[in-house]
């Protein structure tokens, strides 16, 4: 990929034109390259190379570390850095899955993790700028999120975490949403995996205890790759997984596969390629022979979301790696679990838009408060058509925001009808950010639309966020069936 320079340093600019990230920059300084503390080991594909990781700061006395590692944990602690992988058999031992005695979030952590959220925002905010124009992935931005125990937030307490809930979940990447979108996308995934796991402990205790594991050394980050290139609704996936001995090897390509050169674990699904195929989830390893990173991904926005494709030649997966193998009908209660997932995800991905609409407001408000153009003695802001227009954007996010953070802890006491708005509320919270975004713009004019602010990326990020989005007419098909089938009841 090409690099493309930027209109003006952000040393060259006044401090009024510079975002409050990038004003923080010099109290933040960051050396952008993965640490030795990652858990990744993916190799792109020969198109691009990858940067060799400097030392790790994860291994910091309580920083980014699960509850097993806590020094009152009676545990040793495993987060040093360290560059060379041991093998599976040296590992210290994760947290083994026991029975606590409230599955409660443990709220003091929770609240930790989240008292670190501001400076975090600010180390994502100073270096977004560049991570955009180069399209280059954020490692120390993720450190960071890592560091403050923030990827780690919805491991359950089963398994030694907090055990940080939709509502919470809600509120961090709406937060990191404000610093840097691509940040909270990747972060946003993670999330949603060790949730999931909290939930229905579908991995098995060996893999996921490695994941934990990997955790306490430094980011470890997950996600599970579905989409594939050309495929339609209903097929089966085109990705294929062979017998070989006692595990198999996957074979296919997987596209829009977000944070794809940093991930630890990738849960990929496949067919079999028997008589009868079986669809199941995968289990592979980031670093595993035979994989690699097609750096596909040049969009418009979240273009450090490192979204690429990932090709699979022949990836050996253990049998016990190998999940879900019972054919193409869910399992009893797989489709409520379903629904949950896709509830979480909703509302998640609903935050971090609306967080990139705040951030765009907040540019928006200081540009308003600044700006006096040579035909007026006041700013801007003191206009009433400026008042107005502001207002209207507000007004259009405290609308996003109490749908999604209300739906958020309704999901969270398992109400059925809060899990079946998530769509629809996804489809209006992420229609509201727009707008705002591109109402900020118009309001702008030649300055809104300037490499030199924030703010056309702001609106590169709100639009890109729709690939995370169904499309219209599936969510409002499904929501006008529903009202079809109410209105049918006696």
């Amino acid at each position: 990929m090409t690099t493309r320079a930027a209109d003006r340093s952000s040393a060259d600019r006044s401090p009024e034109e510079r975002s409050t990230g990038e004003r923080a920059s010099a109290d933040h300084p960051l050396d952008d390259r993965p640490s030795n503390g990652w858990s990744s080991g993916v190799r792109l594909s020969a198109r691009r190379s990858r940067t060799a990781p400097p030392p790790s700061t994860s291994g910091q006395p309580g920083v980014g570390r699960l509850a097993a590692d806590r020094p009152d944990s009676g545990r040793p602690d495993s987060s040093r850095p360290d560059s060379a992988r041991p093998a599976p058999a040296a590992e210290p031992a994760a947290p083994a899955p026991a029975p606590a005695p409230d599955d409660a979030p443990d709220r003091e952590a929770v609240g930790t993790a989240l008292a670190g959220l501001p400076r975090v925002v600010d180390l994502l905010a100073a270096r977004a700028e560049e991570h955009d124009r180069d399209a280059t992935f954020p490692y120390q931005g993720i450190e960071a999120v890592h560091e403050a125990g923030l990827l780690t937030l919805t491991v359950s307490r089963t398994y030694g975490g907090p055990g940080g809930t939709l509502a919470d979940t809600v509120r961090v990447l709406s937060q990191l949403g404000r610093g840097d979108a691509s940040v909270a996308v990747v972060t946003a995934f993670t999330l949603l995996r060790h949730a999931e796991q909290g939930r229905r402990a579908d991995w098995p205790t060996a893999g996921y205890r490695r994941l934990l594991t990997e955790s306490r050394r430094g980011p470890a980050l997950v996600n599970t790759l579905r989409a594939e290139p050309g495929a339609q609704p209903g097929e089966l996936p085109q990705t294929v997984a062979r017998r070989d001995g006692d595990g198999w090897l996957l074979t296919g390509r997987k596209t829009y596969c977000t944070g794809a050169e940093a991930l630890a674990w990738m849960a990929v699904t496949a067919r079999t390629d028997e008589q009868e195929p079986r669809v199941g989830t995968f289990l592979v390893r980031g670093e595993s022979e035979g994989l690699e990173i097609d750096p596909t991904w040049d969009q418009l926005g979240l273009r450090a979301s490192a979204s690429h494709d990932v090709v699979l030649d022949r990836v050996r997966v253990p049998a016990e790696l190998a999940l879900g193998l019972g054919g193409r009908q869910p399992a009893n209660g797989a489709a409520a679990e379903a629904e949950l997932s896709r509830a979480w995800h909703d509302l998640a991905l609903s935050a971090v838009a609306i967080g990139v609409a705040r951030a765009a407001e907040s540019w928006l408000v200081r540009f308003l408060n600044q700006r006096t153009p040579a035909n007026l003695t006041e700013p801007l802001g003191t206009l009433p058509r400026y008042r107005c227009a502001l207002g209207e954007i507000e007004a259009q996010l405290i609308g996003a925001e109490e749908l999604v953070e209300g739906l958020a802890p309704r999901v969270d006491r398992g109400e059925p009808d809060a899990v079946a708005r998530t769509g629809p509320a996804h489809l209006l919270a992420t229609r509201a950010a727009t707008a705002a975004v591109q109402q900020a713009v118009a309001l702008t004019g030649n300055p809104g639309l300037s490499r030199r602010h924030p703010l056309e990326r702001y609106l590169r990020d709100v639009l890109s966020s729709r690939v995370h989005l169904a499309p219209d007419e599936t969510v409002l098909e499904a929501a006008g069936r529903a009202a079809l089938e109410r209105g049918a009841r006696p």
